[in-house]
């Protein structure tokens, strides 16, 4: 499953994220928000070859009730998850080994 460019056009209930089989990256961010900006490279990077990884790219922010599920407070947060359990967290990652470290732990 390959990176995705773009925020998801409408945000997934708890429940279907909590539901989700296999590995993946949620995303929590906003298109304009420079620090998301940034990691974008990085984060694209560590998901090239990781085809075992959905990658979902939610646009947050105040009242969505999906970040604030995760009590999401700064942006980009990364969420790792194996079948809908977090196993990793990252908050405005800088370093693409900190990405490959936390897609290790899935």
């Amino acid at each position: 499953m390959p990176f995705a460019s773009a925020y998801a056009d409408q945000e997934p209930t708890r429940d279907t994220v909590d539901a989700l089989p296999g590995r993946t990256v949620l995303e929590f961010g906003a298109p304009w928000c420079g620090h998301c900006i940034a990691a974008q490279r990085l984060l694209e990077s560590a998901l090239a070859a990781r085809d075992d990884v959905r990658h979902l790219k939610v646009e947050d922010g105040s009242g969505r009730p999906l970040g604030r599920s995760y009590r999401v407070k700064l942006w980009p947060t990364l969420v790792f998850l194996r079948d809908g359990e977090e196993v990793a967290r990252l908050v405005r990652p800088t370093d693409g080994d900190d990405i490959a470290r936390a897609l290790a732990s899935l």
